[in-house]
């Protein structure tokens, strides 16, 4: 096999010589990509798959308890409660990112609501 760079069957330059690295040619590797078939959408909006109002709902409680988990977690550290002060930080940090993101998340289907409203028919 040939080191030198060769042009393939599709027109683009192959460092690794017209037979490729693994000695393909070019027609086998085009029908290689022509068996590639695109993902099915089957089932996609099917009974299992929760609805955009379940997720969100779910987003928000989740960040609710990671809010109730830190402020349990800094009360105990306050009380003088066996903790320890990285896990405290930790869990104050994480809760804080969760919300940014929330209100970011929220920040922008205020912002999409507001420009479908605006759309003159």
């Amino acid at each position: 096999m040939s080191l030198t760079p060769g042009i393939n069957s599709i027109g683009g330059v192959n460092p690794y010589g017209v037979g490729g690295a693994n000695g393909l040619n070019g027609a086998s590797q085009m029908q290689g990509l022509n068996a590639i078939q695109p993902p099915s959408m089957d089932g996609v909006q099917g009974v299992d798959s929760p609805s955009f109002k379940d997720m969100l709902l779910d987003s928000i409680k989740q960040v609710n308890t990671m809010q109730q988990d830190a402020d349990r977690a800094v009360e105990t550290l306050f009380t003088g409660g066996d903790v320890n002060p990285a896990e405290v930080l930790t869990a104050v940090q994480k809760a804080d990112l969760a919300f940014r993101m929330m209100m970011q998340i929220r920040n922008k289907l205020v912002a999409a609501y507001e420009e479908i409203q605006n759309i003159r028919i």
